[in-house]
């Protein structure tokens, strides 16, 4: 997969809900009303991860989620890494009551 530059990373950010880029990552970190919503956040997560062979790192402390993504084969960002944020962004716009 082929690393993206600067200016490509640039442009797909903008289109990603409350990433951060942080070095050769993108992370997001969102808060839910409780663990259990968390917990069905991440399961949900699990399913796009598992369906793009792509695998964010996740952290749960409680109710807020700290997911990380990167292409280690590149090690780099690539647009495979953008592709699994939009898609996790459209999990997180569903209403918390729907995610159980």
């Amino acid at each position: 997969m082929r690393m993206m530059n600067l200016q490509e990373i640039t442009r797909a950010m903008g289109k990603l809900d409350n990433w951060v880029l942080d070095g050769e990552f993108i992370t997001k970190e969102l808060e839910f009303s409780e663990f259990r919503k968390a917990i069905d956040f991440v399961n949900e997560v699990a399913k796009v991860a598992e369906k793009n062979n792509h695998h964010p790192e996740i952290i749960i402390n409680f109710n807020v989620v700290r997911l990380s993504l990167t292409t280690h084969s590149a090690k780099s960002l690539t647009e495979l890494d953008f592709k699994v944020a939009e898609e996790i962004d459209k999990i997180y716009e569903i209403p918390s009551e729907s995610i159980d």
